[in-house]
C-alpha cells in the first residue's frame, strides 16, 4: 500500500470527469432539443444544416413574395373587370345610338354619358395602385424608345406597345409619310389621328440588324394616332405618332420594364409580370363619338376591339395568377421536405437521448462514490502503524 501517490483515486477521478462531461453534453442536447448544439458535435452536419436553414428561410420570404404577386394581379384584374363593365355599357350605348329612330339630339345625350365613361376609364387606369405604385399606367409594361432619322428623340413619337415575342435590340422603320390632325370635332369631342395613303402603307418596312423583319405577311394598320406593324407569327409593334412625319424611325426595344418578383430562394429565380398600359389611346377609344349615326356605327367596332384588348390583358393576368398559385404550392412542398431533412440532421431523438442521459447519470453517481472510496484508502495505512 502506498501513501504518496493514490493511483486508484486518479483513475476514479479521470472516469468521473469523463462521465461528467458526457452527462453535461447530454443535458445540453436535452435542454436545447438539438443533436448538433456546437460545431464540434458534427462539423460537416452543422455546415450542411446552416445552408439548408438559409434555404428554408429564403423560401419562406419567396412564398410571401409570390403571394404579394398574386395580390397585385388580383388588384389589376379587379380594375380591368370594372373597365370591362364600362365598355359593355358603352357598347350598349353605341348600339342604341346606331338606331335610326334617334335624332342627333338624342345621340348628344348618349355621347354625354360616353364622355363620362371615357373619363372614368382614364381615371381608373391612372389611380389603380398597389403599395403606392400605379400598376395600369404603363409603369410595368415593356419599354421601348424612338429616335428620328437624325438620332434625336421626339416627345410626339413614342413606342405605344409591342408583343412579347419581339426580339430585344434596334430596329429601323422605313417609308413613313403620315399627316396628322388634332382638333375638336363638330360634336365637341377631341379627335386626333394620322393618315397615310394606302400605297405608302404598303411601302413601309421594318429592319433589324440590316435584315428585313416581319417577313411573314406583314400588315401595317392605323388606328387613330397609332401605327401598328404586325405579322402572322404574332409579332406586333405599335408606334404613337402625334405630328406629321416623313422619313425613317429608329426604334430600340429593351424587352424590360415588367415587375420582377422573387419567387425562389436563389439568384435568378424570378418571374416578370407584365401589365399593359391602359388608356383611351391604347384601347383605340380616344376619338369615340356617338353624337351622329355614322360615328355610332364606327364606335361599335372600336368598342368591340377595346373589349377584346381588355380580355387579352385579363387572360394574361389570369395565366400569371394560375402560375403563381402553382409556385406557392411548390414552395410549400419544398419547405416541408427541406424542414424534414433539416430536422433529421439537427433535432435530437429525445427517447434515445434520455437513455444516454440515464446511463451517464448512473455512471457519474457511481464514479462519485468510487472517488470517495479511493480517497479513503491511504488512511487505512494508519492501522499498520498502531
Amino acid at each position: 500500500m502506498k501513501v504518496n501517490y493514490n493511483v486508484s483515486a486518479m483513475i476514479a477521478n479521470n472516469s468521473l470527469q469523463k462521465n461528467d462531461k458526457l452527462l453535461s453534453e447530454s443535458l445540453e442536447r436535452l435542454s436545447s432539443g438539438l443533436k448538433i448544439a456546437n460545431a464540434k458535435d458534427n462539423p460537416s452536419g452543422l455546415a450542411m444544416s446552416r445552408r439548408m436553414n438559409s434555404q428554408i428561410e429564403g423560401l419562406g420570404v419567396a412564398n410571401a413574395s409570390s403571394n404579394d404577386a398574386i395580390s397585385i394581379v388580383q388588384v389589376a384584374d379587379g380594375t380591368l373587370s370594372e373597365i370591362h363593365e364600362v365598355l359593355q355599357r358603352m357598347n350598349q350605348l353605341a348600339v342604341q345610338a346606331s338606331n335610326g329612330t334617334l335624332t342627333d339630339s338624342d345621340r348628344q345625350t348618349i355621347q354625354a354619358e360616353v364622355t363620362l365613361l371615357k373619363e372614368e376609364i382614364e381615371r381608373m387606369a391612372n389611380t389603380t395602385q398597389f403599395n403606392g405604385q400605379s400598376i395600369l399606367d404603363g409603369s410595368f409594361d415593356l419599354k421601348g424608345y424612338v429616335t428620328d432619322q437624325d438620332g434625336k428623340t421626339n416627345p410626339n413619337i413614342k413606342v405605344s406597345t409591342y408583343s412579347d415575342n419581339m426580339d430585344q435590340g434596334s430596329y429601323l422603320i422605313t417609308g413613313l409619310n403620315v399627316s396628322y390632325i388634332n382638333l375638336v370635332g363638330t360634336t365637341g369631342v377631341d379627335k386626333k389621328g394620322i393618315f397615310c395613303e394606302e400605297e405608302v402603307l404598303k411601302e413601309i418596312k421594318i429592319y433589324k440588324d440590316g435584315e428585313e423583319y416581319m417577313t411573314n405577311n406583314m400588315l401595317v394598320s392605323i388606328q387613330e394616332d397609332v401605327l401598328t406593324l404586325s405579322d402572322s407569327t404574332g409579332k406586333k409593334l405599335s408606334i404613337q405618332i402625334d405630328e406629321p412625319y416623313a422619313g425613317d424611325l429608329n426604334v430600340e426595344l429593351t424587352t424590360t420594364g415588367a415587375m420582377t418578383m422573387q419567387v425562389g430562394a436563389n439568384e435568378g429565380q424570378t418571374l416578370d409580370i407584365r401589365i399593359n398600359k391602359i388608356s383611351l389611346t391604347t384601347l383605340g377609344l380616344y376619338n369615340l363619338d356617338l353624337a351622329n349615326e355614322a360615328g355610332a356605327r364606327e364606335g361599335i367596332d372600336s368598342i368591340k376591339n377595346a373589349i377584346s384588348e381588355i380580355s387579352a390583358i385579363r387572360s394574361r393576368l389570369g395565366a400569371y395568377q394560375n402560375r403563381l398559385e402553382h409556385t406557392v404550392s411548390g414552395l410549400d412542398i419544398t419547405v416541408e421536405n427541406m424542414t424534414a431533412a433539416y430536422s433529421r440532421i439537427m433535432d435530437v431523438d429525445m427517447a434515445e437521448e434520455m437513455t444516454v442521459y440515464s446511463t451517464q447519470q448512473v455512471l457519474s453517481q457511481a464514479g462519485t462514490s468510487m472517488m470517495a472510496q479511493a480517497n479513503e484508502r491511504p488512511s487505512q495505512v494508519l492501522q499498520l502503524l498502531q
